[in-house]
């Protein structure tokens, strides 16, 4: 069933392709039509950040970026689901064209700068989910918000999600909005986290229950710079940390088509660039801070590669797209 979904979406422009999808499920998900795509859901649990995940394999932010559809993704048998990135206030993200498939790589470039009809319709969304596992929020900043008042943007994004989400995970990590990679790095990353952490414990003391703040990072990142984000991440008791975003680096697909076009790469050429990152990024936390793996899981081998390099679970995004729902049910079983 999927092999033909997927001839006849890679048929039609990408993000067209996207949002057909998106508007299908979203149609669907209460309907007698989500058995087309509903799977046993796979009990392989894990104990991580004081939460209870069903199964190790979880959805990957920017795929439902607005929460439309998170029953219909549930139905697919994830163990957890993210959604986002959203930002405080609704944006239309960068022009279009911005979304490439590289099809001899199994990748995808992106560029779409955080596109999001802000953070109250999120809420909304998740309001009237009936899904009732694990659901991360991915929260970032809006793109015309300056860096410096970039803050704001997390503090505001948090406090809004915060009584509706299992765990919040800030992105510092896409290569989409201008500067936002920069907030990765010494003082303004000091700064952030702070102030994150001030608001956590002071909702935590208001709403009674305490959810996990988790930072996704990039792949791009040297050996030194590594360190630091991990000493960061340890000095402000950081819940966990999502390894890694999508990478500017084109050395892979150098020849292929779309190589040339701006913007987060991920897919299969990003695999080996982030199970690195997590493995010399595990070696700095010394198993304080927990990973949380993603960057070109298309297999059970590249799963359990994550694993291996210190990721307690994993995400997937570029491999569903390529691989479909039957992907969760083979990482769930077997990792």
């Amino acid at each position: 069933m999927y092999s033909l979904a997927k001839s006849l979406l890679f048929q039609c422009d990408p993000e067209h392709a996207h949002e057909l999808t998106i508007r299908g499920l979203a149609k669907t998900q209460h309907t007698p039509l989500a058995t087309l795509y509903r799977r046993p859901l796979i009990h392989n649990p894990v104990q991580l950040m004081g939460l209870t995940f069903s199964n190790p394999v979880g959805l990957a932010a920017g795929l439902d970026k607005d929460g439309d559809c998170i029953d219909a993704f549930a139905a697919m048998g994830f163990g957890f689901i993210e959604i986002g990135t959203v930002t405080p206030r609704p944006q239309a993200g960068n022009d279009k064209p911005r979304l490439f498939r590289v099809k001899p790589a199994e990748g995808i470039i992106n560029r779409m700068g955080f596109n999001n009809k802000g953070i109250d319709n999120l809420i909304e969304n998740v309001k009237q989910s009936r899904y009732q596992g694990i659901l991360g929020i991915n929260i970032g900043k809006n793109k015309d918000t300056p860096i410096e008042h970039g803050k704001d943007d997390y503090l505001i994004c948090m406090e809004k999600s915060y009584a509706h989400a299992s765990y919040i995970t800030v992105n510092i990590s896409s290569p989409n909005t201008p500067d936002l990679r920069s907030l990765q790095y010494g003082d303004a990353l000091d700064d952030l986290l702070s102030a994150l952490k001030q608001k956590q414990q002071q909702l935590a003391e208001q709403q009674g229950k305490y959810v996990p703040l988790v930072v996704k990072i990039a792949p791009d990142l040297s050996p030194s710079e590594i360190e630091q984000i991990a000493d960061s991440l340890i000095r402000f008791n950081i819940d966990g940390v999502i390894a890694t975003n999508t990478t500017l680096d084109r050395e892979l697909i150098f020849d292929l088509p779309h190589a040339h076009e701006a913007g987060g790469l991920s897919g299969r050429p990003v695999q080996g660039k982030s199970t690195l990152v997590i493995r010399e990024l595990a070696a700095r936390l010394d198993n304080k801070v927990p990973i949380i793996g993603v960057g070109g899981i298309d297999s059970l081998t590249a799963a359990r590669e994550k694993m291996a390099a210190g990721a307690s679970l994993v995400q997937i995004y570029s491999g569903f797209i390529y691989h479909g729902p039957a992907l969760i049910q083979r990482l769930a079983k077997h990792i």
